[in-house]
């Protein structure tokens, strides 16, 4: 229903700034129940392709906003995804104080402490990917519990603590010297960096930096 609704759209059966029927005229024009448009609506409304008002009806948005979904992956199958076999190395874990720089991330107003975990994802007995990661110690106490040592906590937080926003930024960066060593990369050579924050309600859940090997790609699709 939501691919009909946007294909109209798009072939100028309604254009930009038009105003939709009711829920109910499509829902009896498509043969189909008024819930099932609605639920088409918002995931419209949600994509940027419409614009819903309560008592004013849903137009199309005259300046469609295009939006792309980039779902956190568990590494372990992404590199198995790959035809490799993973590998993974617990560097360190601390529960220690967040520098001033990781608490404004969270939008904290003062450091609290965390767990602190960094670690190296393999691909074929080689480095992958670096994560700097630090883990809210109230919204995933049970952290502690998992012996990190052989789970890593990239996938134990995607399977245990959903989330309610995340903020991602990519970017590059220079390889220091503890990043080349990390993963075998020239120093001075470009690397993509990935950082994520995710949150349940207002109290934080984890934030990451996952620093990349020389040839990292991200694939969205839609």
């Amino acid at each position: 229903m939501r691919d009909t609704l946007h294909a109209m759209i798009l072939d100028g059966t309604y254009y930009a700034g038009d105003k939709l029927p009711k829920d109910e005229d499509i829902a009896e024009t498509l043969g189909c129940a008024r819930a099932t448009v609605q639920r088409a609506m918002r995931d419209l409304s949600d994509s940027g392709i419409v614009e819903r008002r309560r008592k004013g009806g849903t137009h199309v948005r005259p300046d469609p906003v295009t939006r792309t979904t980039v779902d956190i992956p568990i590494t372990r199958k992404e590199i198995e995804q790959k035809g490799c076999v993973y590998g993974y190395q617990l560097i360190k874990q601390t529960k220690i104080e967040t520098p001033i720089p990781v608490a404004a991330s969270f939008g904290l107003s003062a450091p609290t402490e965390m767990l602190r975990i960094e670690a190296l994802h393999l691909a074929d007995q080689r480095p992958y990917m670096f994560e700097d990661r630090w883990v809210s110690l109230q919204t995933a106490p049970e952290i502690l519990d998992v012996d990190l040592t052989h789970e890593n906590a990239n996938e134990w937080l995607v399977r245990n603590k959903p989330y309610t926003r995340c903020d991602i930024r990519f970017y590059a960066t220079k390889a220091t010297e503890y990043y080349a060593d990390l993963l075998g990369a020239d120093k001075a050579e470009a690397l993509l960096v990935m950082e994520r924050t995710t949150w349940i309600g207002d109290k934080p859940i984890t934030t990451v930096k996952a620093v990349t090997t020389p040839g990292y790609q991200v694939l969205t699709q839609s």
